[in-house]
Parts: C-alpha cells; sequence; structure tokens
C-alpha cells in the first residue's frame, strides 16, 4: 500500500512538472512569434537598428543562392537596398521549443517595388532563437522561394 502512495505522488509530481512545461513552452512560443512578427516589419521598413537587436551579432543568414551572410553584411544591404517593401508577413509559423532554443518555421509572403518594378514572392523559412542573456535572439535564418 505504501508503494502505490509513493508511486501515485510520484505520477502527480511528474505531471505537475509537465504541465508547467507546456505553460513555459507556450510564453517561449508567443515571444517568438512576436519577434518574428518584429522582424518582418523592422525587414519593411528598414529599420537596421531594430533588426540589430533581434540577431545575434554572430548570425548567419543562407541566402536564396547559398551563399552567406554575417549580420553586419545583412544589415548593410537592408541599408543600402533599392527595393521597397510594402508587405512582408507570415502567412503560418510554427515554433518548436528545446529549452533555450527554438525553431520557427513557416512561410512569409513578401510583395514590393525593386527598381521600380513590383514583385511577390513566397519563401519557407527556418529560424533558430537563442535565449542569451535573458534575451532571446535569432542566430541563424533561412528562406527558401516557392517557386509553385
Amino acid at each position: 500500500m505504501k508503494a502505490i502512495g509513493t508511486l501515485i505522488l510520484g505520477l502527480c509530481m511528474a505531471a505537475v512538472l509537465v504541465a508547467a512545461e507546456d505553460e513555459h513552452d507556450a510564453g517561449v512560443r508567443s515571444k517568438i512569434v512576436a519577434l518574428e512578427k518584429a522582424w518582418n516589419q523592422a525587414y519593411k521598413l528598414g529599420d537596421t537598428k531594430s533588426l540589430d537587436a533581434l540577431l545575434d551579432d554572430h548570425m548567419v543568414l543562407i541566402n536564396d543562392d547559398g551563399s552567406t551572410q554575417s549580420k553586419e553584411l545583412f544589415l548593410a544591404s537592408v541599408k543600402s537596398s533599392t527595393s521597397r517593401e510594402e508587405q512582408v508577413s507570415p502567412e503560418s509559423m510554427s515554433v518548436h521549443v528545446y529549452g533555450t532554443t527554438a525553431i520557427a518555421t513557416g512561410v512569409f509572403r513578401a510583395k514590393g517595388l525593386d527598381k521600380g518594378k513590383p514583385y511577390t514572392r513566397r519563401e519557407r523559412f527556418i529560424d533558430t532563437w537563442i535565449l542569451k542573456d535573458g534575451k532571446w535572439v535569432c542566430v541563424g535564418t533561412n528562406a527558401t522561394p516557392i517557386v509553385h
């Protein structure tokens, strides 16, 4: 009887811990979704100061052609861009939390003008976020055009 009581107590404690972890993960998922939307808005506006705050100093960006950019090069390209973004918004997004790491995946739509010519594109993305010094920052990003 004592063993059954101990087993039931152990199961109850495990259930409480799982519920607390699920609640924590839900909070992190909401935070990452908000950061992704802030990134889209900052990119749309060409706001390199906000982008700088969202991206880790050692962030790696993988471009459509497979080349990579550092944070510094990415921010410089945003600053010197000739395109005007009218819309950058997620169509879908999913966030998975692994302790102090979160992976955001989904599809975003971008619409605007580049050298006076209108464009619309959809891209599938994956962003890796880490909790660093009490703040979530993106350390890796890749967006692949959806061509069909």
